[in-house]
């Protein structure tokens, strides 16, 4: 089988570049390792930044999430019940939208679907051959066979675990990580949400997070010690511990009856892999890096690397320049590592930490009261929380 562009990895990284390329010309086949069951099935981040919204409805998947789609005009930050409401709208002159990511790859499907593109589901990619020549192949197994994907370029939409990045050689994948020592423990319920707004608490028992995917469906977040099981949590525990956290008037008035859909534990982690490109492979989403989800960037990240991969390939097939291909990693990671200064900015800030003494709680303190002192400081979080431009 042959392709201009073979695309490791059917969530929305890999489904967005697809649908962008089509738009643009461009053949692509995407490999994804899981069922289409599977991928639809994954939890994950619900708030798009103005920048992913705005792409998402350029590539003609942005109906659904214009029509279901909340904007939100602030958030709030909690600490130890003093509240402090960032007015993103007043502060930017812009919004983000929560609209869970589940609800983004569903979309993509669609597209994918009405244009009779199909994803190689149940694909494992065993290797990736000539990577550093201008006719990669991708082989992987199905069914039990093995079968041979020839390119002009791959593109590592794989996620973290995922083959992509590893066929970059050890002498040119440089990585830079922090792991925390916790983790959340997520519940996402059939109830409404506790709040209008996100909620961002500290607490001296540990961060929590007041979300929503919906008006009818909540999602919920515990620190944890990242040892923590999941199998040990029942879910009037779980409550218990969120309402300890989270500022007291929230926690009098959440209503907690419904049913629980999904509970799991996220270890945290900053990571980052450089470079994004080697030969004719590029990496894009978390196959490149990962942030804590104090920021909401891990999607939005996803959403500028396509955005500037799909830019460089147009590029390169429509007009036969290679500047964008070139300069792509570069690019990508100038965004890359600002995303990763703000979400372990708000890390540090907004959890616990085991290893802190007294002078570094008060230093969390005083970071949270420059917040509150201070419009500028204010401005700079929401510049960074609405999305930085791509």
């Amino acid at each position: 089988m042959k392709t201009q562009v073979a695309i490791i990895g059917g969530g929305p990284a890999g489904l967005l570049l697809s649908q962008l390329l089509h738009l643009s010309g461009i053949d692509s086949v995407v490999l994804e390792r899981r069922s289409r069951d599977y991928v639809l099935g994954r939890i994950r981040a619900g708030v798009l930044e103005s920048g992913s919204v705005k792409v998402l409805t350029e590539a003609g998947v942005g109906d659904r999430l214009a029509a279901e789609g909340q904007p939100h005009d602030g958030v709030e930050f909690s600490w130890h019940d003093e509240r402090l409401r960032i007015d993103l709208a007043a502060l930017t002159g812009t919004t983000v939208t929560v609209y869970g990511q589940t609800e983004v790859t569903r979309d993509l499907y669609a597209a994918l679907d009405a244009r009779g593109a199909e994803v190689i589901h149940e694909a494992e990619v065993l290797r990736i051959e000539g990577v550093e020549t201008d006719a990669p192949v991708v082989v992987y197994r199905q069914n039990g066979a093995e079968h041979r994907l020839e390119a002009r370029f791959v593109a590592g939409c794989d996620g973290f675990h995922g083959p992509s990045r590893k066929a970059m050689p050890d002498g040119v994948r440089q990585e830079f990580e922090r792991a925390y020592p916790f983790g959340w423990l997520g519940l996402l319920s059939k109830t409404p949400p506790a709040a209008p707004e996100l909620i961002y608490a500290a607490h001296e028992r540990g961060f929590a997070l007041c979300s929503m995917r919906s008006d009818e469906v909540s999602r919920y977040y515990v620190q944890v010690p990242v040892e923590e099981k999941v199998e040990d949590w029942t879910p009037d525990r779980f409550w218990d511990e969120l309402r300890r956290r989270i500022p007291a008037d929230v926690a009098d008035g959440m209503v907690t009856e419904g049913e629980v859909l999904e509970m799991s534990v996220a270890p945290l982690r900053s990571f980052v892999s450089e470079p994004m490109r080697h030969g004719s492979l590029f990496l894009a989403g978390d196959a490149a890096h990962i942030v804590p989800p104090t920021g909401a960037k891990g999607l939005n990240l996803a959403v500028s690397d396509v955005y500037y991969l799909h830019r460089a390939l147009d590029r390169f097939f429509n007009t036969g320049a290679a500047d964008g291909i070139d300069s792509y990693s570069e690019t990508a990671l100038a965004r890359v590592w600002k995303s990763e200064r703000f979400s372990w900015s708000l890390t540090q800030m907004m959890h616990d930490f085991p290893q802190l003494g007294p002078f570094e709680k008060r230093m969390q303190k005083a970071e949270f009261d420059d917040l509150v002192r201070s419009e500028t400081a204010r401005k700079g979080l929401a510049e960074n929380y609405i999305g930085l431009p791509f």
